[in-house]
């Protein structure tokens, strides 16, 4: 494992000695022995490793839970709070389960909630925002820079990037769009785009 990967593991490392009994990482040590026999390391290792943890650990609380809201289902009123909110969380589950088959998926979205607060607690100060094309302009502009933020990406360069490369194209072209969009991470943003 290269360094850098490692300096990557290691708060994960932490995190699972913190939380994960010691039984439990030597399982996990023994599932993932391939790692050890390939000697390299990938992301989609690590994604690998992160739906095997989701399985073993989220899976069976949400087993329990699911089987509960199925008990209690028959024992409430279908149009009372309690039988509407099961309701609901039954006919969401799939979209619940489906963070276990995807390694890069979170159970919450705690960290975009947070993301966005200083966008929602700022909004009221800012005069372009009193009309909806204003709001709507003014939330698609936080989009991107979150967007960039999240990707590791200097805001300011992204934003140069795209306000470069969008006159450029027909925007009536989805493919055209979704290739700057999504491919300026992966085949041709400058390296000066990557937060130092």
């Amino acid at each position: 494992m290269n360094l850098s990967i490692q300096d990557e593991l290691q708060p994960f490392a932490e995190e699972l000695q913190r939380y994960v009994t010691p039984v439990f990482l030597e399982e996990l040590a023994r599932e993932l022995e391939f790692v050890k026999r390939k000697r390299k390391f990938s992301g989609s290792d690590l994604a690998t490793i992160c739906i095997w943890i989701s399985q073993r650990v989220a899976s069976e609380p949400l087993v329990r839970l699911c089987s509960r809201l199925h008990e209690q289902k028959d024992c409430v009123l279908p149009k009372s709070a309690l039988g509407k909110a099961i309701t609901y969380c039954l006919n969401q589950w799939n979209h619940l389960e489906a963070f276990l088959l995807d390694g890069h998926l979170e159970i919450d979205n705690n960290r975009s909630e947070r993301s966005i607060k200083p966008f929602v607690i700022g909004r009221k100060n800012w005069m372009f925002s009193n009309t909806p094309r204003g709001a709507r302009g003014s939330a698609i502009m936080y989009s991107v820079v979150e967007t960039a933020k999240e990707n590791n990406l200097s805001p300011y360069h992204y934003l140069l990037y795209l306000f470069e490369t969008l006159p450029n194209i027909d925007l009536s072209n989805k493919e055209e769009i979704d290739k700057v969009l999504r491919g300026q991470r992966i085949y041709r943003l400058d390296a000066e785009c990557r937060k130092k």
